[in-house]
């Protein structure tokens, strides 16, 4: 059964949480994370991404840009910025986009449950990307991004949840994305041990986004658990910072894709290749936004086409094989355009839905060729992979809202 700790939470004064909240260090590469670090000296994007505060000739993985985080996440703690609980609470963290809402429980999740996949995962992750989280989170000695979590809706903690978001809210504001973020603290020992009863009767959580994180705060709890002189099983490495989510209250959004070129053949070649697996049809210039599963949109020389997948694609029953960005890989992307690992190939890029279709347009106009608007995955499939043990593609899931970093720090 899961185990979901409240915990001593390092968090910024009121009046800083809207200047502190930072998108996600990995929504960003280097340039895009500079530009938005210089905008607010206090963003948390100077910690999470602390490369930002160096030349761009200096390595971003050198030892002093992980010792800068470190430095800084002290200054800040020093300075007033953050402050610290002195008991082990819950938080809540809501977030509003667009009139929706979804409310999630920030705690700490158990590296056990993780190795045990009590916590399942339904991606792969990158050995460099871990390495840099791994060291991150060592070097500071806090996990400072949360992991997105999700579990199936549960009752008890939706009215716990309820309850306390009748009060007034620890933070509240706006940011220039327009979500809106509210922030309360769980302090009653009641609702706090309520909370934790009723996530240990849940037999399985899922990570909904965070897999680099994830994995990175595991290892290097396993690490310190070797280093410790003395152990007892209480020590915080043993748990890593987490925003849980009813999975009622979720949207995923599409994952597009753009490819650069045609693999050699002509676009009347390549559409009778896509002919033998999908129902084509010429949409001119309206935009294809996929309403239902195993519909997808084209785009491909100005003209964009609806591609419906045929009764037999439709039939399988593989979780994984079942899947849109499935059928669009193994189908269209692998035979016909030659992509055979999307994870290595250059000829092929990922565009979040929340960019919209206009994005895909001129992406395939601009610098590739043919672009797909996706049918977002949905989280029951997202469960239902998981629950088998298989692996999703990679970039099957985009999450919106981003959770913000810098609201929440749990110190190891």
């Amino acid at each position: 059964m899961a185990i979901i700790k409240p915990f001593y939470c390092v968090r910024p004064e009121k009046e800083y949480a809207s200047r502190v909240a930072a998108l996600p260090y990995d929504v960003y590469n280097r340039v895009e994370a500079k530009e938005a670090a210089l905008k607010d000296e206090l963003s948390f994007l100077n910690i999470d991404r602390p490369e930002t505060g160096f030349e761009d000739s200096v390595d971003m993985y050198d030892e002093r840009v992980y010792q800068r985080a470190k430095d800084l996440l002290i200054k800040r703690i020093k300075d007033g910025t953050y402050l610290e609980d002195e008991k082990k609470y819950y938080y809540i963290y809501e977030l509003i986009m667009k009139g929706r809402s979804q409310t999630g429980i920030v705690a700490c999740a158990s590296i056990d449950d993780y190795q045990n996949n009590i916590i399942m995962k339904h991606e792969n992750t990158r050995e460099d990307k871990e390495q840099d989280r791994i060291r991150h989170v060592d070097t500071c000695s806090a996990q400072t991004g949360p992991i997105f979590l999700a579990y199936r809706s549960n009752e008890v903690i939706h009215n716990v949840v309820e309850r306390v978001k009748k009060g007034e809210a620890l933070y509240s504001f706006s940011t220039e994305d327009g979500i809106s973020h509210n922030v309360w603290k769980i302090e009653e020992e009641l609702s706090i041990e309520t909370i934790e009863k009723a996530f240990g009767g849940i037999d399985r959580i899922y990570i909904a986004d965070g897999h680099h994180r994830a994995a990175s705060a595991a290892k290097v709890g396993l690490k310190r658990r070797k280093e410790a002189k003395e152990y007892d099983g209480s020590e915080e490495f043993n748990t890593f910072l987490s925003v849980l989510f009813p999975e009622d209250q979720l949207m995923i959004m599409p994952y597009n894709r753009v490819v650069a070129n045609l693999n050699g053949l002509s676009k009347d070649e390549f559409l009778n290749a896509v002919r033998e697996n999908f129902y084509v049809k010429n949409m001119e210039e309206v935009r294809v936004s996929p309403e239902k599963k195993g519909t997808f949109g084209m785009y491909l020389h100005h003209t964009w086409y609806e591609l419906i997948a045929k009764e037999t694609l439709l039939q399988i029953e593989d979780p994984v094989d079942a899947l849109d960005v499935s059928l669009l890989q193994d189908y269209i992307l692998n035979p016909i355009l030659g992509i055979k690992d999307p994870r290595t190939d250059h000829r092929i890029d990922f565009i979040g839905g929340i960019r919209g279709l206009g994005e895909l347009e001129k992406r395939a106009t601009e610098d590739m060729t043919v672009a797909f608007s996706m049918y977002p995955t949905s989280i029951q499939e997202l469960f239902a992979v998981s629950d088998v043990g298989k692996l999703m593609p990679p970039k099957s899931t985009w999450f919106e809202p981003k959770l913000r970093s810098g609201l929440f720090i749990h110190r190891i």
